[in-house]
């Protein structure tokens, strides 16, 4: 028997004004049926009691509408979803919350909503607001919170009030690497517990490690859903461009993306673009921006990433007091590595950009690849064996 919270009988009154609109336009003007994008399409799958799904794809694949329809805020257009189980879901920073509210109002009407009796609620407060590290500020407004504080009270909130299936979508995108550990713990304790998640993530390691089966998406579809190596596999071996240059055309940009991310390139000390280097070469990383104003401060931060995605160089110019301000129009930023460390291997580049205060604007993960090989940095010729990833500079003395 599927469960129904406060929350879906309050939808289920909406959606009905809601279909009599779009039946209206499609009435007045036949012709926008023509025009529309389809974010999810032809969606069929099944997830039993306990396991942990990770859901992988490029941006705009559907993976957020994805969790959108499961979690019942956005009504699918045609098909169904059955749901047995009480849900939990951790969809973005400042879903959920009420900006007025104090985090403890906030953590008592989201228990509500949940379906949760008061009791229960109680019982876990303590924990929660631990889990959270929010003690002083738990009765401030949220609205008052960093984007840290705001995550990890939600997230608190979202697995410890103990649901029958947990949403979580890019946790990891928020917060240090120490709340990061915790989440994932948290949500390991979840699965454990008998609960079913499903998980979106951009970050692979994290996915390969958590996850007991992956889905793939692409263009509004699931591609593939299996085995975590083989799913995680073919998203890596799709999207990536090659050649020392990526370039974002428009229609692959979100239309709210302001500013956006234009190209990536790779250069080398002469300034030629290529995707091969030798350890210890100069690699000079270049960022093309579009849609930048004299009003908006703009963040920049690189990543390499390995194959199965665990990160290994993370680049963050906020960290370095580099904020792009005055800019208008196009720009390009460039982020040079004077002795690249990395072992021989392909590598996978990230571009992230957003406010000074961590809210992003656009973001292409793993979008270009750059391959590393044995080079002078150091003598030894055979380095296949090695396990590390990076090499760093020592000095040998005999004391």
């Amino acid at each position: 028997k599927p469960y129904k919270t406060a929350r879906e009988s309050l939808m289920n009154v909406l959606r009905v004004p809601s279909r009599l609109a779009r039946r209206l336009v499609k009435t007045k003007n036949p012709e926008a049926c023509e025009t529309e994008l389809w974010a999810l399409r032809d969606v069929s799958f099944e997830v039993q009691q306990g396991e942990v799904v990770g859901i992988i794809g490029r941006n705009g694949a559907g993976k957020s509408t994805l969790l959108k329809v499961l979690s019942r805020i956005t009504e699918p257009t045609s098909g169904r979803i059955t749901i047995r189980g009480r849900v939990g879901s951790l969809l973005e920073v400042g879903t959920g919350f009420h900006p007025e509210l104090t985090g403890r109002e906030n953590l008592f009407l989201n228990g509500a909503i949940l379906g949760m009796r008061r009791t229960e609620i109680i019982r876990k407060f303590d924990e929660i607001v631990a889990f959270a590290e929010i003690d002083k500020f738990i009765d401030t407004p949220v609205k008052h919170y960093s984007s840290g504080m705001y995550m990890r009270l939600a997230f608190s909130v979202a697995a410890h009030l103990q649901p029958e299936i947990l949403l979580v979508d890019e946790v990891l995108a928020v917060g240090d690497a120490e709340f990061q550990k915790r989440c994932m713990g948290k949500m390991g304790e979840v699965a454990r517990g008998g609960s079913t998640v499903l998980f979106v993530s951009h970050n692979m390691g994290a996915v390969s490690s958590l996850c007991t089966k992956v889905a793939f998406m692409k263009t509004g579809q699931v591609v593939e859903i299996g085995e975590p190596a083989h799913a995680i596999g073919r998203y890596q071996q799709e999207g990536v461009q090659t050649g020392g240059r990526a370039c974002f055309p428009l229609v692959s940009r979100r239309v709210d993306a302001k500013p956006y991310i234009k190209s990536l390139s790779t250069i080398d000390v002469d300034g030629a673009i290529r995707d091969v280097f030798l350890m210890g070469d100069r690699l000079r990383i270049e960022t093309e921006l579009g849609g930048l104003s004299p009003a908006v401060r703009v963040a920049v931060a690189v990543e390499l990433k390995t194959s199965v995605g665990i990160t290994v160089l993370q680049f963050i110019g906020n960290d370095e007091n580099f904020v792009l301000t005055g800019q208008s129009g196009d720009a390009r930023v460039l982020l040079e590595i004077r002795e690249i460390p990395l072992y021989p291997g392909k590598y996978l580049l990230s571009c992230w950009i957003g406010d000074p205060f961590g809210h992003e604007y656009d973001y292409r993960n793993e979008c270009l690849s750059v391959t590393i090989q044995t080079g002078s940095l150091i003598r030894r010729s055979n380095l296949s064996n090695t396990q590390a990833l990076v090499y760093v500079k020592g000095r040998w003395d005999i004391v």
